[in-house]
C-alpha cells in the first residue's frame, strides 16, 4: 500500500470529525495605557488568515487534578484538542479559545492552555494536550 494516498484519506476523514472551531493565540508582550493599565498583546497562530480554525475537543479521562497556585486551589481538567495535521506553529503555553461547537454549545467561549505537543511524520491529525483552569 502506498503511504501518501492512505495518509491523505486518513487526514480527510479526521478533518470531517472536526466540526468545532477555535482560535489559538500566543502572548507576545504587553502594552501600558496612559493610566498605567497593563494590557497583554496577542498574536493569532491558528487559524492562518482566511482559515476557519477546524478543531475537535475531547476529554479522554474525566479525572481532574487540583493545583495550588498560592492564592487558592484550582481544578485542572485535561483535554485533547485535535487539529488538522497541516496546523503548524503551535507551542506550549499558547491559549486556545473555542469559538463554535456544533454538538456542545457549553464549550463555546472556554479557554485552554496548550500543555503538550504532538509531532509525527504520518499522523492523520495533530493532538494537543490542553488544560482548562476553573476555580
Amino acid at each position: 500500500m502506498a503511504v501518501a494516498p492512505a495518509l491523505a484519506r486518513g487526514r480527510r476523514a479526521a478533518e470531517q470529525l472536526m466540526v468545532d472551531r477555535c482560535v489559538i493565540r500566543r502572548r507576545t508582550g504587553e502594552s501600558t495605557d496612559d493610566d498605567g493599565t497593563i494590557t497583554p498583546t496577542w498574536e493569532t497562530v491558528y487559524p492562518l488568515p482566511g482559515g476557519v480554525g477546524r478543531c475537535r475537543l475531547r476529554q479522554p479521562t474525566a479525572l481532574p487534578r487540583t493545583d495550588d497556585d498560592g492564592q487558592g486551589v484550582l481544578l485542572m481538567l485535561r483535554r485533547e484538542l485535535q487539529l488538522p495535521a497541516s496546523a503548524v506553529g503551535v507551542r506550549a503555553d499558547d491559549t486556545v479559545t473555542v469559538t463554535a461547537s456544533r454538538h456542545d454549545p457549553d464549550a463555546v467561549g472556554r479557554s485552554f492552555v496548550v500543555r503538550g505537543l504532538h509531532h509525527a511524520s504520518q499522523a492523520t491529525m495533530r493532538r494537543l494536550q490542553v488544560e482548562e483552569r476553573t476555580s
